[in-house]
């Protein structure tokens, strides 16, 4: 079973909507390490400011002393685990070291003994792990005084400011970029059906035309749609005019056998003798099936046209009243129920044909009624076209399961007592198939034979 093809507009949407997903992702990433770099920036420089301030401190004391600075203005400094540390080492002779009292005794480990790398300005910076698993932004700086000596000077703050801010612009930025992904698939899928529109109205005059609402594709379409309707016109045209000369040979052929035919079957007439017999019965079936195949030829090229539309109702009704002139003598009843909204796929003479048959075949083996009922055929799936169904019942003899099968051939007749040729069942058969219908025969409610013709519904 060949696998269904997925439709191009959710092909269309779903391509959009995956490259519009990566671009806004790789635009989310972007700006979000944007975002955390600036704040890194700005809390480095607030770092900053408290390093400027110590080494200020340094400079003034006498000899490059270390005390504890008077001019940081930050509490935290104060607190013991605050996450706001500073410290103070002397590298040159005498080492010495001092911190902040919120920093712990065992002191925090430089930067430059971590090998980070100074950045401008001969700045370290980097995060490290303090008391209690904090995440701290750390800053060092190298002051060399001289023969005051020289120092490294470390300040180092709660990393917890910068992950809470970023994580705040990144919740702000999923929001914002979720908010235009949504509204760009929006955009998409307008746009797609509003681009393949065309292609649905293609599509719709298709279906007029096969339901015999048009002959031709019809109205404006876009310059990229154009040259498709122009050449599902040229095949249509094509089409008619294969079948026209079809038609045009089956006629041709029909008259220049018929005509010989006839000529040897009146000339075979004049002779007498168990020949002549013979001959008559061959130019018979000769003839039988030159009419058989002819009217094949006929049917087919009829149907190989696009169908047009009938309205079913009438048809019944015109031969039933023909019916009942026909048969007066034998005072049948002819009752019909049938749908006035049910619309046949083809010829007209066609239809006429089939019913027409059933209700002679009826009418001749009824021995007082014949039923008459149309019945509407729901769609096995909503894509495929509906059917309907033509039932005509009899209160005749009947038939035994293998006489109906018998009777379906041509020129098959079970009661040579009744007038005709044994062609009309088998006609309404080819008919039928012809269409992509069928015609079943079965045991009638009434007690003689129902024929059941299912054809296809416009």
């Amino acid at each position: 079973m060949q696998a269904k093809a997925p439709s191009l507009a959710r092909r269309l949407f779903l391509s959009a909507t995956a490259v519009s997903m990566i671009v806004l992702l790789v635009i989310g990433i972007v700006l979000s390490s944007l975002y955390r770099n600036a704040v890194e920036r700005a809390f480095d420089r607030r770092i900053s400011v408290f390093l400027r301030n110590i080494v200020a401190e340094i400079a003034n004391n006498p000899r490059g002393s270390i005390t504890e600075p008077e001019t940081l203005g930050e509490p935290l400094f104060f607190i013991p685990g605050s996450g706001w540390y500073w410290q103070i080492t002397r590298i040159s002779e005498p080492p010495e070291r001092k911190s902040s009292r919120s920093s712990p005794e065992e002191g925090f480990p430089t930067l430059e003994s971590l090998k980070i790398p100074e950045t401008y300005g001969g700045l370290r910076q980097a995060y490290v792990m303090g008391p209690d698993e904090q995440r701290l932004r750390a800053v060092e700086r190298f002051l060399d005084l001289g023969e005051d000596g020289r120092f490294l000077l470390f300040v180092a703050g709660d990393s917890f400011e910068i992950e809470d801010e970023v994580s705040d612009f990144n919740d702000a930025l999923l929001l914002t970029l979720g908010f235009i992904l949504l509204a760009f698939m929006a955009i998409v899928w307008f746009q797609i059906r509003y681009g393949l529109r065309p292609l649905k109205n293609v599509t719709d005059a298709l279906s007029e035309i096969r339901s015999g609402q048009a002959d031709r594709l019809q109205g404006n379409f876009p310059k990229e749609v154009a040259p498709l309707a122009g050449e599902v016109n040229a095949l249509l045209d094509t089409n008619r005019e294969i079948v026209d000369r079809a038609r045009t040979h089956v006629g041709n052929l029909a008259h220049a056998l018929k005509t010989p035919l006839s000529v040897l079957m009146n000339e075979s007439g004049n002779v007498k003798g168990p020949a002549a017999e013979k001959i008559r019965e061959q130019l018979s079936v000769m003839r039988d099936q030159v009419q058989r195949h002819l009217d094949r030829a006929r049917i087919a090229a009829r149907v190989a046209v696009v169908s047009t539309t009938v309205d079913i109702a009438p048809v019944p009704e015109l031969l039933v009243r023909t019916m009942e002139k026909i048969h007066i003598e034998r005072n049948i009843t002819l009752s019909t129920k049938l749908n006035p909204e049910i619309k046949f796929r083809g010829e007209q003479q066609d239809i006429e044909e089939m019913v027409g048959n059933l209700l002679d075949n009826a009418c001749k083996w009824a021995a007082s009624r014949v039923d008459i009922e149309m019945i509407a055929l729901r769609a096995p799936r909503a894509s495929q076209a509906g059917s309907f169904r033509i039932q005509v019942d009899d209160n005749g003899p009947g038939l035994a399961p293998a006489e109906r099968e018998e009777v379906l051939h041509r020129g098959r007749r079970l009661d040579e007592s009744k007038p005709g040729t044994g062609l009309g069942l088998s006609i309404v058969l080819e008919l039928a198939k012809l269409y992509g219908g069928t015609l079943e025969l079965s045991s009638s409610p009434l007690g003689g034979l129902r024929a059941e013709l299912v054809l296809p519904a416009a």
